[in-house]
């Protein structure tokens, strides 16, 4: 066997949850299977054993796989650090920054990153399921595509295309798409699916029946909305979550490099949590019990960005009211006095004034850690993981938040303030809880094995909509 790949008419369509259902599904009929995404563009990164990075949705894919996630799985990531520039991660590993504009001029260099993974992966694995990246009908950008059809037809990958019927049009969306795809593109589309139906499928029989007549292809079958998607870690900024809880209100501040998001996916899984995500130009809920700022791909722009809808006043009035504020990562090296960035690391050379709650200082610098940590928290084990560039020190170190096994973190005399570089920590149900308690909140248990379930369920969900057996066939 070999592969298949998933493509999307465009970009949320479902392709990282379709891939994550097909590998477990695939796994549980007994396929030794394996995700792979050529390229992906995403902040929300995680690490891997080895001390990679690759996107979220590669990592819940090998999950659903059964097997640990590997830097091959997502050879080319890009992380948006401005609204034209990236930091371009290959196999696992900073290569470099790159403009949109010059980024065409790396693509030999990719294609062959690309090539070299997905060979290895075929080596290992009897099946690899493949997702595309965004659409293959944005043809304007395939001379330099390595996503979707241009890695499709250098790795002779047959596709499945999926289309998303919430959002209207998917008639449009499949016929279109195969419109204005070069013929030999289009010939490696073995045929279509529907996504996200919501009501009777069989209401869209006609539809169905016509989008084949007119492409000529074959439908493996129409999906209806899988409701408990909520409850799997999500990768695109666009899917940030509120949640309907009842009890301790956590509000979250939504920055416009928001990175590594998913940190809070265990939270809003809490009934006694309320968790909001605060978006731009929205204040402060005066009732917020704890504060959170997250992760981010630019801390000193964020920063800014923090100022510009006037947070940082929110926050000194959140904290007079004895509210608490938790940082992670690059929220946490926003809560110091200062952050340096003498070489341009983050951004221009320069210094930026930190909020001023915790008694410390980060000095940005090009070297990356990158690396999964297991260690101690309130009291509580704790594991995760960490990936940031910069080094935080001052008074308020002295009270680490975490030990993994060395000091993490810092927290404020008071306790109320706290500061960590550590991700994926609300996932731990042992820490979760300890942090939940010292806030006055009960904590439910089992988030990891809802995880579980719920990619079971998504394989079920899709054995009972699709063909899965036909487009499993298709690997070669």
């Amino acid at each position: 066997m070999g592969g298949v790949m998933i493509q999307g008419t465009g970009s949320n369509v479902g392709k990282s949850m379709l891939v994550a259902g097909l590998c477990r599904a695939a796994r549980l009929r007994g396929i030794d299977v394996a995700p792979f995404k050529p390229q992906n563009m995403s902040n929300n990164a995680a690490v891997t054993v080895d001390g990679g990075e690759i996107g979220r949705a590669q990592a819940l894919q090998a999950r659903a796989a059964g097997i640990e996630p590997a830097a091959d799985m997502n050879p080319v990531l890009l992380k948006p650090e401005t609204d034209t520039g990236a930091q371009v991660v290959v196999q696992g590993r900073v290569l470099a920054r790159a403009e949109a504009a010059d980024y065409g001029a790396l693509r030999p260099h990719l294609l062959a990153a690309v090539m070299d993974s997905f060979a290895r992966l075929k080596a290992r694995h009897d099946m690899v399921i493949v997702e595309g990246a965004g659409s293959p009908a944005e043809v304007n950008l395939r001379p330099r595509d390595i996503a979707n059809m241009g890695f499709a037809r250098t790795a002779d990958v047959p596709v499945v295309l999926a289309g998303d019927i919430d959002r209207g049009g998917v008639i449009a969306q499949i016929v279109g798409t195969q419109a204005v795809l070069d013929a030999d593109d289009a010939a490696m589309v073995q045929g279509f699916l529907i996504n996200k139906f919501r009501g009777d499928p069989r209401l869209f029989d006609d539809g169905y029946a016509l989008i084949a007549a007119r492409t000529g292809w074959r439908g493996f079958g129409v999906v209806p909305w899988f409701r408990d998607a909520m409850r799997l870690p999500a990768e695109d900024a666009v899917d940030l979550r509120h949640s309907a809880g009842q009890g301790l209100h956590v509000v979250c501040l939504c920055l416009s490099r928001i990175a590594n998001f998913d940190d809070l996916d265990p939270l809003a899984a809490e009934p006694g949590v309320r968790l909001t995500m605060l978006g731009p130009g929205q204040a402060l809920p005066g009732d917020a019990d704890v504060v959170i700022l997250p992760g981010t791909k630019s801390t000193r722009g964020d920063l800014e960005f923090l100022r510009a809808q006037g947070w940082d006043i929110d926050l000194s009035a959140h904290v007079r009211r004895g509210g608490h504020v938790l940082g992670l990562c690059g929220g946490f090296q926003m809560l110091g006095r200062q952050i340096s960035d003498p070489t341009g690391s983050d951004g221009a050379p320069g210094d930026s004034e930190g909020l001023g709650l915790l008694d410390v200082e980060t000095v940005m610098s090009d070297a990356k850690r990158i690396v999964q940590v297991s260690g101690t928290a309130m009291g509580a084990p704790v594991s995760g993981y960490e990936i940031h560039m910069g080094r935080t020190l001052g008074p308020d170190c002295a009270r680490p938040f975490a030990r993994l096994p060395g000091p993490d973190g810092a927290i404020s005399r008071d306790g109320r303030i706290a500061g960590t570089y550590l991700h994926g920590l609300f996932a731990d149900d042992r820490l979760r809880a300890a942090w939940l308690a010292r806030l006055g909140a009960v904590s439910q248990p089992g988030y990891e094995a809802g995880v579980e379930d719920t990619l079971d369920a998504l394989a079920a969900h899709l054995e009972a909509h699709l063909d899965v057996g036909a487009i499993l066939s298709l690997a070669r």
